[in-house]
């Protein structure tokens, strides 16, 4: 039983009032009170503070029965906005959501620097940018919440991004000396299996999301929580050593995963092998479906080597759904039977394996959904099922 002062009870009530409506969309009165078990009172109450403070709107549904129309509790959407952004090797993406989760605008920069200082400044004119064009609405522009691929730790700096070769930078802080408005940094792998939550399986307490792009990252739920470790450091996977005498990583080590299993891998051998300066997952797309033997033998090598690393990770977490976030997986047919053909240890325990839907927008999704939980300081964010988020 959860005891406390009236004021953090109050606060309690708060949050899981606003979590009913933004977990149904459209929820009344008397559905919260039999959904959350308080009384009606309490739910009048906070619910007449919440339309005070313009967080949600009310409206009355048609229906064609004797009585009075349902008033339904929404978000009130339009309140407020939230950034989330991707800052990738050579590319960052920006997408604006409503305190709803609707997807507002997104937009995709090519960035031709690995120049700490010089990213900096494209992040910080675009954050003016959006939280300008957002300063007319009864919030405005929120937060901001950017996902690096390397790894963060719990006070939200930037330990190593091997493909820029970063290394301890307050990103977070050079951004909010400049920019007035709340930042932080998370890592894109956690980002991306919390959307995977908030979006698509919020029945499911345990996911272990594997990103499959420049790097390797993982992102593990547990329990419905996210599992970050003592500094912040966990799901650094592509780190894991699966050759003690393989290659050199930027790392420091030698033989780690991402070596074999990260997407540029098999870009560069079939660059290499077919004589082509150049490959788009287009172009690899036509070779798979013109069964061009070359790239059919890369890609199941390429198999080979993503399904050792998840043997290792299923035999550490036993997760219950397993999604992994490969757009060149997603390319070639039966990938995810090839994987499972592969993971041959009786040990290795698991309920299911699936090719991500959210792809390359995952990291942003997440973004914008924690954002979001962030601002009305709730447990947790789940989106309606019918929500568009592309």
């Amino acid at each position: 039983m959860v005891t406390g002062d009236s004021a953090y009870i109050k606060k309690l009530n708060r949050g899981l009032i606003l979590q009913k409506i933004i977990q149904h969309g459209l929820i009344s009165r008397a559905e919260i009170s039999k959904i959350t078990g308080l009384n009606k009172a309490t739910i009048s109450a906070q619910v007449a503070e919440l339309i005070d403070e313009k967080l949600i709107t009310e409206t009355q549904m048609e229906h064609h029965t004797v009585g009075r129309r349902p008033i339904m509790l929404s978000i009130n959407g339009s309140a407020g906005y939230v950034l989330g952004i991707d800052l990738d090797y050579k590319e960052i993406k920006y997408r604006i959501s409503d305190l709803q989760g609707n997807l507002i605008e997104t937009e995709i920069e090519i960035i031709d620097t690995e120049v700490y200082e010089e990213i900096v400044e494209i992040l910080s004119e675009h954050i003016q940018k959006y939280k300008q064009k957002y300063s007319a609405c009864h919030f405005g522009l929120v937060q901001t919440i950017i996902g690096v691929h390397g790894t963060v730790n719990n006070d939200e700096w930037i330990q190593f991004i091997p493909r820029l070769e970063w290394t301890n930078k307050d990103l977070k802080a050079d951004l909010e000396r400049v920019i007035d408005m709340n930042i932080s940094i998370e890592n894109t792998a956690n980002l991306s299996v919390y959307a995977e939550r908030v979006y698509q399986f919020p029945e499911s307490d345990n996911i272990l999301g594997i990103v499959l792009s420049s790097g390797i990252g993982a992102g593990i739920i547990n329990d419905g929580k996210l599992i970050k470790g003592r500094d912040g450091y966990a799901g650094e996977i592509g780190h894991m050593i699966i050759s003690p005498y393989g290659g050199e990583c930027k790392c420091g080590n030698q033989g780690c995963w991402e070596l074999y299993a990260a997407e540029p891998v098999a870009f560069s051998q079939l660059m290499e092998r077919l004589d082509r300066p150049n490959l788009s997952y287009e172009d690899i797309r036509q070779l798979i479906e013109a069964n061009d033997s070359t790239t059919i033998d890369i890609m199941k090598t390429f198999i080979l080597y993503v399904s050792i690393g998840l043997n290792n990770m299923i035999n550490s977490y036993n997760p219950e759904m397993l999604i992994i976030n490969s757009e060149l997986l997603k390319l070639y047919p039966n990938a995810i039977q090839e994987i499972e053909e592969n993971l041959r240890s009786s040990v290795s325990v698991y309920q299911q394996i699936v090719l991500s839907d959210l792809g390359k927008d995952a990291s942003v999704l997440g973004a914008c959904a924690l954002a979001i939980q962030n601002f009305f300081e709730v447990d947790e964010v789940i989106f309606p099922k019918e929500k568009v988020i592309a």
